[in-house]
């Protein structure tokens, strides 16, 4: 399936490394862990979900594309994943815009609405044609596998997350309150506690494919817009739990061949970050030294240093 974009869709393959780092915060809580900092337990790194970050490019994308004077997003840039979505709704718009039924007992009518279904979700959702999705809810529309794969982030050096105890001197109920007051005379207050990671630098890697680019209709358009994001996420992200995050670099390696011209993990090898004293835990990005192997670069392979 190619659908028709004013961009032409993207045809090199392409192979990412991403560099961000954090200070003083949390970069993804783990909801099963009381939204403690994502840990490896055997070895102390960190971990950041590949969620997370598509969470992330989704919140640019739409800041980027909507109207800040209300129009709403423009058209082919809505985000399909947001919060308090219903994604069913969604699912249900695209029939009725195309003007198919959903109870076909047809199969061969069924198969031809769904697919007409997936064609407009991707030409309607930009986090569907970059990132795919999982669209067989009971109004069907289909799956998409996305051009654009982002890994599990990993931090360059295990991690120790500290646990912060903290106050509100408010309450939340009046029966909270009372009993606080006939307990102590007064309304002390709440107490809780904040985990944080004195300092990170993560690392995760990407990868772009022109074939399922041809097929969900993702254009050069597209990717110039994720790596925008990929650069200046962040700094539309900001909370005083996350602390101070930033990409620091983002290593580009453009294929001349849709198939590829080299395997992505050798490509990555070229990418080398290290503490520049490993006898003191870092505590900022300057601690680290990061190296770029441009020497002889398989044929075919462009490195572009994004920042």
């Amino acid at each position: 399936m190619t659908l028709s974009t004013a961009s032409p869709v993207v045809a090199h393959r392409y192979d990412f490394v991403l560099l961000y780092d954090v200070a003083q915060g949390n970069p993804n809580g783990d909801p099963d862990a009381g939204n403690a900092p994502r840990v490896d337990p055997e070895t102390g790194h960190g971990l950041v979900s590949d969620v997370a970050l598509k969470r992330k490019v989704r919140n640019f994308i739409s800041l980027a594309k909507t109207d800040l004077q209300g129009g709403g997003p423009a058209p082919g840039y809505d985000i399909y994943v947001k919060q308090h979505g219903v994604l069913e709704k969604l699912h249900r718009q695209a029939y009725e815009t195309l003007g198919l039924k959903t109870d076909e007992k047809s199969k061969d009518i069924k198969a031809s609405n769904v697919e007409k279904a997936r064609a407009w979700m991707c030409q309607t959702y930009f986090d569907i044609r970059t990132f795919g999705a999982v669209l067989t809810l009971d109004i069907n529309c289909g799956q998409v596998r996305g051009p654009v794969q982002i890994t599990f982030s990993r931090s360059l050096d295990p991690i120790m997350p500290l646990e912060q105890s903290i106050t509100r001197r408010a309450v939340a109920t009046q029966r909270e309150a009372d009993a606080q007051i006939e307990k102590s005379g007064q309304v002390v207050g709440t107490m809780g506690r904040k985990e944080i990671v004195p300092y990170g630098l993560y690392r995760a890697h990407g990868f772009v494919s022109p074939h399922l680019a041809a097929d969900t209709g993702f254009s050069e358009e597209d990717l110039e817009l994720v790596w925008q994001a990929l650069l200046n996420m962040f700094e539309h992200d900001r909370s005083a739990a996350r602390g101070e995050m930033a990409t620091r670099k983002l290593i580009v390696f453009e294929h001349e061949s849709p198939l590829g011209n080299a395997p992505a993990h050798a490509l990555f090898g070229r990418v080398h970050a290290g503490l520049r004293d490993a006898a003191k835990p870092p505590r900022s990005f300057d601690e680290y030294q990061i190296t770029l192997d441009r020497d002889g670069l398989p044929a075919g392979v462009t490195l572009h240093e994004k920042l």
